[in-house]
C-alpha cells in the first residue's frame, strides 16, 4: 500500500517540481525538504500521536498512519528521482517534439516521460526494498507486524532474544527476496534497447 501511494506521490511531486508556476514549485519543494530532512520515526509519531493531540486531527488507525508516513517519506525521496530523470532526457527530444507542434502535455506524456520512466525503474526497485524494511518501524505505533510479535516473544523469555531476532531477520530477508529479484528485473528492462559503448 505504501509503495503504490509512494510511487504516485513521487511522480506527482516530481512533475510539480518542474512546474512553470513558482507557487507549485515552492510548495512541493517545501514538502520534499521537510520529509527528507526529518526522521521517519518522528513522522510516524507525528501522524499517529501528535496531530490528534495538538490539532484534534485523527488520521484513523495505526495502519493508515503507517502507510501515510512511509508513503510521504519515500515519496519525497523518489520525487527527486522523477525530477532528475525528466531533466536527464536529451534536450533534442524536447526540440523535436516542439518541431512536431506537440503541446507541453503531449511532449511530456508521449516523448519525455516514457524515456525518463526507464531511468527511474532501477531506483524505484531499490526504494521498494527500502520501504519493505521501513515497515518494521510501524511496531512503534502498535501495529502487529513481524517485529512486534518478535518483541512479544522476547519479552516473555529474555534468553530467547538472540534467536528471536535472528528469526525476524530471516523472515524479512525471505519477504524481501521477491522484491530483490523484481528490482533486478526492472534494471534489466530499463537497459533494453539502450546503446552501450
Amino acid at each position: 500500500m505504501s509503495a503504490i501511494l509512494g510511487y504516485f506521490i513521487a511522480i506527482v511531486a516530481g512533475l510539480c517540481r518542474l512546474s512553470r508556476f513558482w507557487i507549485i514549485r515552492t510548495f512541493t519543494g517545501f514538502y520534499v525538504e521537510v520529509f527528507r530532512g526529518t526522521s521517519l520515526i518522528v513522522q510516524l509519531f507525528w501522524l499517529y500521536y501528535a496531530l490528534p493531540m495538538l490539532f484534534g486531527f485523527n488520521v484513523g488507525s495505526n495502519l493508515v498512519a503507517g502507510v501515510l508516513a512511509i508513503s510521504l517519506n519515500y515519496g519525497a525521496y523518489m520525487s527527486e528521482i522523477v525530477r532528475g530523470s525528466i531533466v536527464a532526457v536529451d534536450k533534442g527530444q524536447t526540440e523535436a517534439s516542439v518541431a512536431l507542434n506537440m503541446t507541453r502535455f503531449q511532449r511530456m506524456r508521449l516523448v519525455i516521460f516514457p524515456q525518463a520512466f526507464r531511468m527511474m525503474l532501477p531506483e524505484f526497485g531499490n526504494y521498494l526494498i527500502q520501504m519493505l524494511k521501513a515497515t518494521s518501524l510501524v511496531s512503534l505505533i502498535g501495529m502487529h507486524d513481524i517485529l512486534y510479535h518478535g518483541n512479544l516473544i522476547r519479552s516473555s523469555n529474555l534468553s530467547m532474544a538472540p534467536t528471536v531476532y535472528i528469526l525476524v531477520l530471516i523472515f524479512y530477508f525471505i519477504i524481501a527476496l521477491p522484491f530483490i529479484f523484481l528490482a533486478r528485473k526492472m534494471e534489466t528492462v530499463s537497459k533494453k534497447g539502450v546503446a552501450s559503448s
